[in-house]
């Protein structure tokens, strides 16, 4: 039985959004919304669905979930009027702009009785669930340290209106950090405290792209920002985003064991390859196919690292709800995780420790194998 969503906001993403709620036979998409609704009409004919004024939507008693993948000051504001329509709520990351405003949008959405998930569901993918496995299984002994970054040159280079990415409430921690600190909450479960430092490449960026092409916008947030993340479990892991890096031969994930180290590809995809080496220094691949993705969201691609699987966190949530069960990608996770993130920006901009209030529960991991199987557990 399928589960009825519907889409506020037809900008950039929402084309991986709709394209992954196509392969699935477990969601199907009653309408786009947009507050442009030229924006929404193009998107519906791009994809074959309804375009419908965002009342209309919310009112639409089939719909039980709401994609809200509008820009991030907006994100709180949207996601309380989907509650408010008595709808569950997936966001695009981060849950809000401010922990304070995402705060206050679990507690509405417990008070409801609904469920509110968020992006990032890149954590479900085959090379970072094989990792999740090699850790619970002590393949490296306990884990003492890693590292995990995410960089480019700028997302001026390839997006053709960046501008809210270089504003409060976005820049590369609150943009590809989410990417990073779930991973790491999903891998060693939650964070106790941060520090942190960043600077600002350019204060000013030329997009590079579409009709906008060598139109100027200012920057008004850091781009590169270091950051050690102390976790409950006794680990610190090292985290980079950046915004100004031509290039770099830097690993995106190593995790230290006692014994050993596992080295993964970026969370900001879902595919890739895992190695792992002992104390002699020889490294081996690690088969990750047997996490990958099959009848759920189309062809597998567990080898190659732009595999795209966006809304398999809303197929989890979607047959969550059917079963009763808790879904992965919770908003107490987001809320957790937007936490560190804000205590990272707060250590950085203060020169001090930030400790975390929130805590959460480590996601459930993904049992080998793919299908409707895997994601009901």
């Amino acid at each position: 039985m399928t589960i009825g969503i519907g889409i506020i906001g037809c900008g950039f993403i929402s084309d991986a959004y709709l394209r992954g709620a196509a392969r699935s036979g477990h969601l199907s998409v009653l309408g786009v919304a947009d507050i442009v609704p030229e924006a929404a009409a193009a998107k519906a004919d791009a994809h074959g669905v309804a375009a419908r004024p965002i009342d209309d939507l919310l009112a639409d008693p089939a719909v039980e979930i709401v994609v809200n993948l509008t820009v991030p000051l907006a994100h709180a504001e949207v996601s309380t009027r989907i509650l408010d329509a008595g709808k569950h709520v997936y966001t695009e990351k981060p849950l809000a702009a401010t922990f304070s405003a995402a705060s206050a949008l679990v507690a509405h959405a417990a008070q409801a009785g609904l469920r509110v998930g968020c992006a990032p569901d890149t954590f479900f993918g085959a090379p970072h669930q094989a990792i999740r496995r090699a850790v619970d299984e002590g393949v490296i002994g306990r884990v003492v340290g890693g590292s995990v970054g995410f960089y480019n040159p700028g997302m001026e280079s390839w997006h053709p209106a960046p501008d809210f990415l270089f504003k409060p409430g976005a820049g590369p921690v609150l943009d590809a950090g989410p990417y990073l600190a779930t991973y790491l909450v999903n891998l060693l479960g939650p964070v106790r405290s941060v520090v942190a430092a960043g600077s600002r490449g350019r204060d000013r960026r030329t997009i590079a792209t579409g009709p906008r092409r060598g139109e100027h916008i200012e920057v008004e947030v850091d781009t590169t920002v270091n950051a050690v993340l102390e976790f409950a479990s006794g680990a610190d892991v090292a985290l980079t985003v950046s915004w100004d890096v031509p290039g770099t031969t830097r690993p995106p994930i190593e995790v230290y064991g006692e014994t050993g180290t596992l080295s993964g590809p970026t969370p900001n995809w879902f595919g890739g390859e895992v190695r792992t080496t002992g104390g002699g220094g020889e490294w081996r691949d690690i088969d990750v196919s047997r996490f990958a993705f099959g009848e759920i969201t189309g062809e597998a691609r567990p080898g190659v690292i732009v595999a795209d699987y966006r809304s398999i966190g809303i197929v989890d949530m979607a047959l969550a709800l059917r079963s009763g069960r808790p879904h992965r990608a919770s908003g107490d996770l987001a809320l957790h995780v937007l936490e560190v993130l804000e205590g990272i920006l707060t250590a950085a901009a203060e020169g001090r420790r930030i400790e975390m209030a929130t805590t959460c529960e480590r996601p459930a991991p993904l049992p080998p194998g793919a299908g409707e199987e895997v994601l009901e557990g």
